[in-house]
């Protein structure tokens, strides 16, 4: 059924969402604080926070995308919810047709009167119609803002109708509430949002916009060791942005590039923690701290790199490099035998950065997992048990041809694809990953952005913000229990070629594909109720390197 409102004479319909509940709580309760019994928590589980309105209370619940029978769920849990003792209502959500984004109506209604009706003619309409007065619109002759009856519900929309067609009223309609975003997600961010590119619309997102509602990254510190950063591109410019930046290499505070082909870095950081001016990081407001090395693997300026961003505040490390890969296209190639073991002075630099950073709590740190199509044991830095090894999936929900795979593969992340017929592999709907590229006509694309970031190396610094985004939502927390966070927020995808075990790990693809705002809510009640309900929400998910560059790989 089609509810419509109506500005300046003209008419627009809203529909009823199948797979929403708007709930409200009592006493300016958040819904996280709130108790509900068995029954409701089970509800609730099968839903995600998509939008939280905290000066009303109101949380718009979308139900998971694992939930077969939608409509049901919403249905059965209206009825179940209405009945907890902490919430004031639950509803149904009205939905833009067009847009397909969520809209909320409140209880109240403007009005405006022909500037000729008396005001006691104006009050004799409230009194008959059960309208109280909130208050008088000041920016417009004769208009209020009224509350309807409380509870009236959908029927306000009727009410409305009714009203307009008074020869005494000009204008009419609901209070409708829709989301405001503050942070630039680019169209193009398919690895964030719902996107369309051209004809083709892309559905393999981490949800985003759904996890900054509640967490942005901020008060968090991502490192991004690479080949320096642009630090005077308008992504990372602001105040405070960038934090303790360092060419251990040359031994200097400038981690800006220093050579042409030096763009890959910038890229990295742009998918952790651009700030939103024109496109969105996973984790906008987290600071970054930029840490320059050369273009080698064994130095002992890897190990360093590692003791200064744990002795500088780094709460997040991010490597998007490794070992020359074997060739994706070619499996018998020789280098696909070779193994690069991980020399002991930078494990113990990275066994520090672990044990020391974040005030003793433990830095995480994220490494992608290679670009060779081989397995991830002939890398000594990625598969180190320690780090949290990132492999590529593609706008498919596929795994990316080249991506390495391998039983220490934490988790997966959107990344750029290929075609390659001899594998079957199908050409990708896009050019790869935006993001933030070199100004000043260097660079990947000769501008400031570019869209065809691609390799494992897109992969690690994505997961490097969502793990912002945790740390934020529960600064306590270990390092183990931020990782477990993580793999309680993954989405199993390609679940008929993930060949995923007993325990829920795919070689490809690790635990699955993180959902941010799933991470922030976990985390989330994690901190508020010292861990008592991770388990609850880990049962949500439960099913039953050279340069990794990349952008060529």
């Amino acid at each position: 059924m089609n509810y419509f409102y109506q500005y300046n004479g003209k008419k627009y319909p809203l529909s009823v969402s199948n797979d929403r509940v708007v709930v409200r709580t009592q006493n300016a309760r958040s819904l996280q604080s709130s108790v509900f019994s068995e029954s409701g928590n089970f509800v609730l589980n099968m839903f995600d926070i998509e939008w939280h309105l905290p000066e009303a209370d109101v949380s718009i619940l979308k139900a998971r995308r694992d939930i077969p029978d939608k409509r049901s769920l919403r249905d059965e849990a209206r009825q179940v919810l209405k009945a907890e003792p902490d919430l004031k209502f639950a509803g149904r959500v009205l939905m833009d047709p067009r847009s397909k984004t969520p809209v909320l109506y409140t209880e109240n209604i403007f009005i405006k009167f022909s500037s000729k009706i008396k005001l006691d003619a104006c009050e004799r309409i409230f009194k008959k119609y059960n309208l109280s007065i909130k208050s008088r619109a000041n920016f417009a002759t004769n208009a209020w803002f009224v509350a309807a009856s409380s509870g009236i519900g959908l029927d306000l929309f009727a009410l409305c109708q009714k009203l307009l067609q008074l020869p005494q009223v000009e204008l009419c309609h609901p209070e409708l509430i829709r989301q405001r975003s503050f942070k630039a997600i680019h169209p193009d961010q398919w690895h964030l949002v719902p996107s369309k590119i051209g004809k083709q619309t892309i559905e393999q997102h981490i949800s985003a916009l759904e996890a900054h509602r509640f967490a942005t990254g901020k008060g968090t510190t991502i490192a991004i060791i690479d080949d320096g950063v642009d630090i005077d591109h308008p992504e990372f410019r602001e105040s405070g942005k960038v934090v303790a930046g360092k060419d251990i290499s040359l031994g200097t505070n400038d981690p800006r590039p220093k050579h042409g082909s030096e763009n890959h870095g910038t890229a990295c950081a742009g998918i952790a923690c651009a700030a939103g001016k024109k496109l969105s990081g996973v984790a906008p407001d987290a600071r970054l701290m930029p840490i320059r090395i050369n273009a080698v693997v064994g130095s002992m300026a890897e190990a360093e790199a590692f003791r200064y961003a744990a002795d500088n505040g780094a709460d997040i490390i991010s490597c998007s490099w490794g070992p020359v890969d074997g060739p994706w296209y070619d499996p018998s190639s020789p280098e696909h035998k070779q193994y690069v073991g991980l020399p002991d002075s930078t494990r113990l630099a990275i066994e520090y950065a672990l044990e020391k950073g974040r005030g003793g709590k433990g830095a995480l740190i994220c490494w992608a997992a290679g670009n060779g199509n081989e397995d991830i044991k002939t890398d000594g830095y990625a598969s180190f048990s320690k780090v949290i090894a990132v492999s590529a999936c593609n706008d498919s929900g596929k795994r990316s041809v080249y991506s390495d795979y391998g039983t220490n593969v934490w988790c997966c992340f959107p990344s750029g694809d290929f075609e390659y017929i001899p594998f079957n592999h199908p050409r990708p709907l896009t050019p790869g990953i935006f993001t933030t590229d070199r100004m000043d006509y260097l660079g990947y694309s000769g501008g400031d952005v570019t869209n065809n970031f691609t390799g494992t190396s897109a992969s690690a610094p994505g997961v490097a913000g969502i793990l912002a985004l945790i740390l934020e939502s529960a600064p306590e927390i270990s390092n183990d229990e931020a990782k477990d966070i993580l793999k309680a927020s993954c989405e199993q995808i390609d679940r008929e070629n993930g060949n995923y075990n007993g325990k829920g790990h795919s070689k490809w693809y690790g635990y699955g594909r993180p959902n941010a705002a799933r991470a922030v809510q976990i985390a989330l009640d994690y901190q508020e109720d010292s861990g008592i309900r991770l388990v609850v929400s880990k049962a949500l998910v439960d099913p039953k390197g050279s340069d990794r560059g990349r952008e060529k790989v």
